[in-house]
């Protein structure tokens, strides 16, 4: 066998008949060319092309990031020591731990369907809870198991990881002036309090998040209740991304789903430690499937959702690491959740500074109550906005366009940073814009 003028194989028999292999177009490795239909680039990498432009240019210039939703604060000490006691038991061979369950370990799982399910009066089990690395890469994830010409429901602004990942399954057609078609979009807008209404027509699969990113936005109990009946009354299902529940000072407003009744039957939930409990370098999150939740075939078979989770979960994930499960578990134990607080509570408490400071700009804001985000209506162009702030206050902003249609003429300011930070850049901020 030779190569022949790198076109094809030129293969010779033992008769020494040649015959020549020539690559044809089905013979070639080919892309997924869902990927092609995606915007240029990720929101949160164009933002730090620029910042990294900016700060480049200007080395005498220090930026104050209140963009991405990253934490600053140290984790909480109970999951530190406990994270440290993990590892010490890896160092002994009585104790050493190999490959866990995938789904998560026992003493974890057990802790969250007691503490934040049954406390809060829902029946969640703790075989219903799957341990993984994130709920950004649970919500691309969970799509999987779903059929690729199933109808989506996804708000505007979204966070972009909803539609992007549906965008690579091949469930949408192309983008067209901003917007893919194939998507029933879900506008959130000053006129309905960023909370999107029932859509009139039928879809499957819903995206909702509250309290919401990146708005900052919260659902009442009857709101969500009238998406748990549209659920049921389209055979449909709800990825509930709850990762901001931690938030919440309203004691109205619903930290889960499943504190709506009937929602085990129609809704998949996310929760993460990232924003609770500082664990966005750590890595450990959860979704809840329950097991009464169904979803069919083509020709109309009821198929446990629950099931073909835990095949897909079990087949593609290998777990999340015993010291990190261990710290997790840390935050349900009494010091654990005054830890937790207050944690949150330092972040809120640069939220309030934010909306107070962007009130007093004449600005109108929403979110930073119950949630970490502050989503402030400019009423100009949102990337002209961030570009100000940046190049004249030295402050990163999230543009609202990049969440989606109904994004433009807003921002969103993240609380994560240290108290001095967010005090400096307030002043910043106010000098640039007065």
């Amino acid at each position: 066998m030779t190569l022949r003028d790198n076109v094809g194989l030129e293969l010779t028999g033992a008769a020494g008949f040649v015959q020549v292999f020539r690559p044809t177009i089905s013979a070639m490795i080919r892309i997924n060319e869902n990927y092609t239909k995606l915007k240029a680039s990720y929101l949160f990498s164009d933002i730090a092309k620029r910042v990294t432009a900016y700060a480049a240019a200007n080395p005498a210039k220090p930026v104050i990031r209140l963009g991405i939703g990253d934490v600053t604060e140290p984790l909480p000490a109970v999951c530190l020591e406990a994270f440290h006691a993990g590892v010490n038991e890896l160092a002994d061979r009585a104790t050493f731990k190999g490959y866990g369950p995938e789904q998560g370990y026992a003493f974890l799982r057990e802790a969250i369907a007691q503490h934040d399910y049954a406390a809060r009066g829902c029946a969640i089990e703790a075989d219903e809870i799957f341990v993984s690395d994130g709920s950004k890469c649970d919500c691309g994830n969970i799509q999987e198991i779903f059929g690729a010409d199933i109808r989506l429901a996804i708000p505007d602004p979204v966070y972009p990881v909803y539609v992007d990942t549906n965008v690579m399954a091949g469930r949408t057609g192309g983008n067209v002036n901003g917007r893919y078609e194939g998507i029933t979009y879900l506008e959130s807008t000053p006129a309905n309090g960023y909370v999107p209404a029932i859509p009139s027509v039928a879809t499957d699969l819903i995206y909702l998040c509250f309290p919401n990113n990146p708005t900052g936005a919260v659902a009442t109990k009857a709101q969500l209740a009238a998406w748990v009946a549209y659920a049921k009354a389209n055979q449909a299902i709800i990825l509930f991304d709850s990762a901001y529940e931690a938030y919440i000072r309203d004691p109205q407003i619903p930290h889960s789903i499943y504190e709506i009744e009937g929602a085990r039957d129609v809704a998949i939930e996310f929760r993460s430690f990232s924003k609770t409990a500082g664990f966005t370098g750590t890595r450990c999150a959860y979704l809840v499937v329950p097991k009464s939740l169904q979803a069919y075939d083509a020709a109309g078979n009821a198929h446990s959702v629950h099931a073909l989770w835990n095949r897909r979960h079990s087949t593609k994930f290998n777990g999340v690491s015993y010291p990190v499960q261990k710290a997790a578990a840390a935050i349900y134990t009494a010091a654990g959740k005054q830890q937790v607080k207050a944690m949150t509570d330092f972040y809120l408490g640069n939220a309030a500074l934010i909306r107070k400071a962007v009130s007093g700009l004449g600005l109108s804001c929403v979110g930073g109550d119950n949630a970490p985000y502050i989503w402030i209506n400019t009423g100009t162009d949102s990337w002209a906005f961030f570009d100000k702030l940046l190049n004249e206050a030295q402050v990163v902003c999230t543009p609202g366009a990049g969440f989606g249609k109904c994004g433009e003429g807003h921002v969103r300011i993240s609380a994560f940073n240290s108290r001095s930070n967010v005090e400096q850049a307030l002043e910043r901020i106010a000098k640039a814009l007065k």
